[in-house]
């Protein structure tokens, strides 16, 4: 992986990885990380994700919209409050059940390739 160019925006260092299935996690973590990411904390649940911005407000994060008997949009609530970039990861219709309030904000189609996961992280992690 080469560093970024001034042309070209680095990825955020510290990454919030929301999804409920640990198999998709594992995999969204390693590709995260071969992509330059420093640190990436993963939550299933909405709890864990809010406790894990109270401890310390990650620079991304990248949000599964359906958890297990949850949504998450609660988390792209705070996220939103805190004004830190995020994407919807999400393998149904992508404008089905997202709010109003998010209907403009990215969304990455589960499986993505690692090139739509890379410039997602890089628009993020542009000052975000």
């Amino acid at each position: 992986m080469e560093p970024a160019s001034p042309s070209m925006p680095a990825v955020p260092d510290d990454v919030l990885l929301v999804e409920d299935d640990p198999i998709i996690a594992l995999d969204f973590e390693d590709t995260i990380l071969a992509l330059g990411v420093k640190t990436v904390r993963t939550a299933a649940s909405v709890a864990t994700a809010l406790q894990l911005i109270a401890d310390r407000p990650p620079q991304f994060a990248l949000l599964d919209v359906g958890l297990v008997r949850e949504k998450s949009f609660a988390i792209a609530e705070r996220l939103d409050a805190l004004k830190i970039p995020f994407v919807f990861v999400t393998g149904y219709d992508t404008a089905a059940g997202i709010p109003a309030a998010f209907s403009d904000r990215p969304r990455l189609p589960k499986p993505c390739s690692t090139e739509a996961l890379e410039a997602a992280l890089r628009r993020g992690g542009a000052g975000g």
